[in-house]
C-alpha cells in the first residue's frame, strides 16, 4: 500500500471582499497537506501567491469573480491524478437539481470532481461512481451555519477520510 496523499479542498476564499485574510486554521491545513485544491473565486492575486508559497502542490482554477490577472494564471478546469484517482476541479457546476447526472456526463473520465461557487458544502456520488465535493467557503458562509473547508486522504485509488471542517464564528 502507498502512503496516503493528504488533500486540502477549498473554494470561494473571496479575499479581501468577504474577509481581510484567510483563517489561521486553513493556513495550518495548507502547510500540512500534500496538495491543495482550490475551486476558484480567489478574487485577488495575493491569495493565490500566498497559497502557492505555502502549499507543497497547488491545483487551482479561476471562478466567476476572478479577474483577468487570475485568469491568466489559472485554467477554467484542472485535471490531476493523485493517489491513483483522477480529480477534476471547476468552479461552477450549475443548479443543484440534476448536478450528479450532468457532471457524470460532462466529466466521464474523472473519479472525483471538486467544485465551488455556491458556498454550500456538498458530498454526493453520481451514477457511475463520480464523487462530487464542494468544500464551501472558509470566509463567507452565506446562508450556511459555518464557514467551511474539507480535507481528505487518497491512497491506492481510494478516497477516504473526507472531513468537512467547520470554522468558528468570528
Amino acid at each position: 500500500m502507498g502512503r496516503p496523499v493528504r488533500l486540502l479542498l477549498v473554494s470561494d476564499t473571496h479575499v479581501p471582499l468577504r474577509a481581510r485574510r484567510l483563517p489561521d486554521e486553513l493556513l495550518r491545513e495548507t502547510d500540512r497537506a500534500d496538495a491543495v485544491i482550490h475551486a476558484g473565486d480567489w478574487v485577488d492575486v495575493a491569495t493565490l501567491d500566498l497559497m502557492e508559497g505555502r502549499a507543497q502542490r497547488l491545483i487551482g482554477v479561476f471562478g466567476n469573480n476572478d479577474g483577468a490577472d487570475l485568469r491568466e494564471r489559472l485554467p477554467e478546469v484542472a485535471r490531476v491524478e493523485l493517489g491513483g484517482l483522477r480529480f477534476g476541479v471547476v468552479h461552477e457546476t450549475g443548479p443543484a437539481r440534476g448536478r450528479e447526472a450532468r457532471c457524470a456526463a460532462l466529466y466521464p473520465d474523472l473519479d472525483v470532481l471538486v467544485f465551488g461557487h455556491s458556498h454550500i458544502p456538498w458530498d454526493s456520488e453520481a451514477p457511475g461512481g463520480l464523487r462530487l465535493l464542494n468544500p464551501g467557503s472558509p470566509t463567507d458562509r452565506r446562508r450556511q451555519p459555518h464557514r467551511t473547508f474539507m480535507t481528505c486522504a487518497v491512497a491506492d485509488g481510494a478516497l477516504g477520510e473526507v472531513v468537512l471542517h467547520r470554522l468558528p464564528t468570528r
